[in-house]
């Protein structure tokens, strides 16, 4: 596959791993924003969002192909894990499964997947479990302690990421931690970023053994829009990764235009980088000024919505290689390459 500089260095595009396949009614209208995890055989797969006629939205599962070089060089296509079938997923003219992001939680050797969707009453943020990443459990809605009386449960949330071990929550107390960008439709009392946003918010270790729910709660506002390529909203991209330095997370800034019901040819989407406390994951350590993937290429710049890229899954290697793959305007499926040691060196150890 051909390699492309980006504007920073430490990046490299690999091309485009997976386009629709237009025989597939499943695929007529894209794919794109894949879940990304190595299999128990060792295989990496992609969790890929299908989008059929009407955004009817699957997701599918197909293994990565590699060359000799042992680059990503296209896909196998394994068919669909998930559909839409819960009420919670169906709405009258249509529904979807959408945006999955895997995380493998190795204490409990499951993977987790967050999902969104999209339902009577809007997107609304899903979780699955697997052994296997081939048959998933739907475990349900995500559940939300109030926010100063506001109900999360009752908002648009979306972009939910999920930390693979337990931290800290702002109590002391080890929990699951989730990102997530609710979408307030009235700004509760002290926030005054009207913005969608990045949230983490924390299920208690003990509570969630005990009752077998997960409540998340202790809400805290993680990252609000800030420069220019982010001005409208930004989002959860990746599921964290943990190194030395913190956890690394690679997120979506969105900048352009929303008006008359055009937005979709009037935006564009970039990725972004946060590296975040490894002890207490509200604090940013490290958020770059300036994206680190921008819509450039052709396969970037059209498609079912223009100039979008999306980041949703990594691929760490052994050697410290890490593939980042994501969707390309809402259209195909792409792949961008870095080191984890680039990365970091572009995020010191000091506060944002």
């Amino acid at each position: 596959m051909i390699t492309m500089p980006l504007t920073t260095p430490q990046l490299c595009r690999m091309g485009v791993v997976m386009e629709p396949d237009p025989s597939n009614p499943h695929e007529v209208e894209g794919v794109l924003n894949p879940g990304v995890a190595r299999g128990p055989d060792g295989q990496l797969y992609l969790l890929p969002r299908l989008v059929a006629a009407g955004n009817y939205s699957r997701i599918g599962l197909a293994r990565v192909l590699f060359d000799r070089r042992g680059d990503p060089a296209g896909v196998e296509r394994l068919g669909a894990v998930l559909e839409p079938r819960a009420p919670y997923e169906l709405h009258p003219h249509g529904g979807g499964v959408e945006d999955p992001r895997v995380t493998y939680v190795a204490a409990r050797r499951r993977y987790v997947m967050t999902y969104t969707a999209l339902g009577p009453a809007g997107p609304r943020i899903a979780l699955a479990i697997s052994r296997d990443l081939f048959r998933w459990r739907r475990i349900g809605l995500a559940r939300f302690a109030p926010y100063h009386g506001v109900d999360l449960g009752a908002l648009d949330n979306k972009d939910a990421l999920f930390f693979p071990e337990p931290v800290p929550a702002p109590d002391g107390r080890p929990a699951l931690a989730l990102i997530h960008r609710p979408h307030f439709l009235t700004i509760p009392p002290g926030l005054d970023e009207p913005r969608p946003s990045m949230w983490i918010s924390y299920a208690p270790l003990a509570d969630v053994v005990a009752s077998g729910r997960a409540v998340f709660g202790q809400h805290h506002l993680l990252a609000a829009p800030r420069q220019g390529w982010e001005r409208l909203k930004v989002g959860g991209g990746t599921p964290p990764v943990r190194t030395r330095e913190g956890w690394l997370v690679l997120y979506h800034g969105v900048s352009g235009h929303l008006a008359d019901g055009l937005h979709r040819q009037q935006v564009r989407y970039c990725a972004g980088l946060l590296l975040l406390d490894p002890q207490d994951p509200r604090r940013v350590l490290y958020r770059g000024a300036r994206s680190i993937l921008s819509p450039l290429t052709a396969a970037e710049r059209l498609g079912v919505v223009p100039g979008v890229v999306f980041p949703e899954g990594l691929d760490l290697r052994a050697d410290g290689t890490l593939d980042v793959y994501y969707g390309m305007a809402d259209s195909r499926i792409g792949v961008a390459r870095a080191t984890l040691a680039d990365l970091l060196a572009l995020a010191p150890a000091q506060a944002a």
